[in-house]
């Protein structure tokens, strides 16, 4: 029977149109991190111990000078009233919402100048082979 096909005759096989995206061995997301490049003093084997001293202390330092600077005005006596009146926790999550938000900013802008960096086409520093 020269007339039927089978199956694997009739079939046909579509590629689907694939995008070709710039694929970068160093990406962002794929960076190293190291604690020596962080600008806080991390003694090494203590490490896990001054990241909960930070997490504890940066919050709650931002916290005291946001409620001095913008809430009091600068006005010593104002400042004392208002650490007096309000809680350790409640300092802290102001400083931490702080610290967040410029963190956030600062991951961004890292993303961006690393994109710019790395685009395809981006103009490279010349090195001469040794």
């Amino acid at each position: 029977m020269a007339g039927l096909l089978n199956d694997k005759d009739n079939s046909i096989n579509i590629k689907p149109h694939e995008k070709n995206k710039f694929q970068s061995k160093n990406s962002f997301g794929k960076q190293e991190i190291r604690y020596e490049d962080t600008p806080l003093f991390f003694p090494p084997g203590f490490e896990k111990l001054f990241l909960l001293i930070y997490f504890i202390s940066l919050p709650y330092i931002t916290g005291l000078l946001f409620l001095f600077i913008y809430i009091a005005k600068s006005n010593y006596e104002a400042f004392l009233v208002l650490v007096q009146e309000s809680s350790f926790i409640m300092v802290w999550a102001i400083g931490y919402e702080i610290l967040a938000a410029l963190i956030l900013l600062y991951i961004v802008k890292m993303a961006v100048t690393f994109s710019i960096r790395n685009k395809p086409g981006a103009k490279k520093n010349f090195k001469r082979p040794v």
